[in-house]
């Protein structure tokens, strides 16, 4: 399994297709699924590819999205070997098919795709193709190599049953849990990464009444997509040429930077670490004597976005790893945490 593509829900396709183009470096790619009824354009990034889609009349299911939810995640779809054997076990599980299995042409691909309810308004489409569909055409400034997780909030109590979901839905398993606790707030998160490792859900639940993840909840009027992770081998540079298209990412203290310094097996060189705080980037790594043949402590690097939308909703998150770094950082998560706390008391709904 893996993800095959991500499906927003905007109220103006071409809009957010140039934001891409401009502000992330994605290219435009010519898609054959317009209808009467909604727009939809496709960008891509390396092997990243995201489906935007807005209405053109009141009866587009976009439409219907959009006059319960904010603009956001609608569709988070996966490439599977057989699809057959996946609506199954969903179907043998409880799960909504949305979609039963149908079977088109696109280009020289043959596929197969199902759909199922998942959380709130998300769905995953599931999908097998016969050959390797080349959504667009190959460029050599290709920014990102993957899409390294997607992150799903849920509502309080809900955590233990969104994980039990995607165990007994999509055999996902559960990996590592978190409890983030500040002065001010807190949250509870399980990541779930599918059996082949390509794909990683951290899910979320909030675990204060005034969480990031309540106010996400609210905003949002319900579970969703909050951010999705965005994986390049060059996190300074991709993040340098961000920020000189004008796109907003979220402050880091330079005392943060001084209290890494304080961390024992930090292995940047003072020139890395000084490029690195000039672009706000942050940084976590395993605690433990690196193994023999230098300093190959895996390392962590990350950088989220504010919000993209109008709504402090959905943000991205760009993200390098390092000598095989695996999971996630608990002192990048609780630096995340802190972040995000910060935006909500400028925003007056953290007190």
């Amino acid at each position: 399994m893996k993800i095959d593509h991500v499906h927003f829900y905007v109220e103006d396709a071409k809009v957010w297709r140039d934001w891409f183009v401009h502000h992330l470096g994605f290219q435009p790619v010519t898609d054959r699924s317009n209808s009467f009824h909604t727009c939809t354009e496709v960008v891509q990034n390396g092997a990243v590819c995201f489906f935007l889609s807005s209405p053109l009349l009141p009866t587009s299911p976009v439409a219907e999205f959009l006059r319960q939810y904010p603009p956001g995640v609608a569709d988070v779809a996966f490439a599977v070997d057989d699809v057959e054997a996946a609506i199954a076990l969903a179907q043998k599980h409880g799960a909504t098919i949305l979609q039963p299995i149908q079977e088109r042409q696109v280009g020289t691909a043959f596929l197969k795709c199902g759909k199922i309810a998942a959380w709130g308004g998300l769905t995953h489409t599931l999908i097998e193709r016969s050959l390797v569909f080349d959504k667009g055409q190959k460029t050599n400034d290709n920014t990102f190599t993957a899409i390294d997780h997607v992150v799903l909030n849920v509502a309080v109590g809900e955590l233990e049953r969104a994980v039990a979901w995607y165990e007994n839905i999509l055999d996902f398993q559960p990996q590592q849990a978190f409890k983030i606790k500040t002065n001010r707030s807190a949250l509870h998160s399980q990541v779930m990464i599918s059996r082949n490792g390509s794909v990683q859900l951290p899910i979320n639940e909030p675990a204060s009444r005034n969480s990031q993840i309540q106010e996400f909840l609210d905003v949002n009027q319900g579970p969703g997509i909050q951010h999705i992770a965005l994986r390049t081998t060059n996190l300074v540079s991709a993040i340098a040429k961000f920020r000189a298209s004008g796109l907003s990412l979220l402050s880091v203290p330079q005392t943060y930077y001084s209290q890494l310094k304080q961390r024992p097996g930090l292995t940047l060189s003072p020139l890395e670490l000084e490029a690195i705080a000039q672009q706000e980037i942050l940084v976590d790594w395993q605690e433990y004597t690196p193994l023999e043949g230098g300093n190959t402590a895996p390392l962590l690097l990350q950088i989220f976005t504010q919000p993209i939308f109008e709504q402090p909703t959905f943000f991205f998150e760009f993200i390098e790893r390092r000598f095989q770094a695996q999971g996630f950082g608990e002192g990048n998560f609780r630096a995340l945490f802190e972040a995000i706390e910060s935006e909500q008391i400028k925003r007056g709904t953290l007190q």
